[in-house]
C-alpha cells in the first residue's frame, strides 16, 4: 500500500514579500527565497511545514480570496501550547482575530485569526481532559 506523508500547503498572494512578513511576524515563520527554473519563491517553514508563496499574476485568471464559510480547503490550524500566551502575543502584533479563544471541549480550545488575503488560521490548544 502506498504511504502518504505531508509535504507542503501553497499560498497565491499579489504581494509574496508582505504576506512572508506576515507570517515571519505573527509566527516566528523561517522566511526562505529560492528561485526554481528562474522563476523567484518565498518558502516558509513554521515548526518544519513547509508553505510556498506564489506571486499573482496580473492576467485577470486568478480568483479573489473567498470569504469563510465555503466549500473546499477551510484553514489551516497551528498547535500552540498556550492560546491564551497566543492570543495576547497576536493581538500586540496587530493580528485580528475572527474567532476568540473558545473551548469545543474538554482539554480543546481553539481561535481563528485572518491571514493575508483572507486565509483562516485555526490555533489549536490541546490539554488532557
Amino acid at each position: 500500500m502506498v504511504q502518504y506523508m505531508y509535504d507542503h500547503m501553497h499560498l497565491r498572494s499579489p504581494d509574496p514579500e508582505a504576506t512572508a512578513q506576515w507570517y515571519e511576524k505573527m509566527f516566528a515563520a523561517q522566511v526562505l527565497r529560492s528561485a526554481p527554473h528562474g522563476n523567484p519563491r518565498i518558502d516558509l517553514k513554521i515548526d518544519g511545514v513547509s508553505i510556498f508563496i506564489a506571486q499573482v499574476m496580473n492576467d485577470g485568471k486568478t480568483a479573489e480570496p473567498p470569504k469563510s464559510p465555503y466549500q473546499g480547503l477551510d484553514h489551516f490550524g497551528l498547535r500552540v501550547d498556550n492560546l491564551d500566551e497566543a492570543t495576547t502575543e497576536l493581538k500586540a502584533k496587530g493580528c485580528e482575530f475572527t474567532m476568540e479563544p473558545t473551548q469545543i471541549r474538554p482539554g480543546t480550545r481553539i481561535a481563528f485569526v485572518r491571514g493575508p488575503q483572507n486565509v483562516s488560521i485555526e490555533l489549536l490548544e490541546r490539554k488532557p481532559a
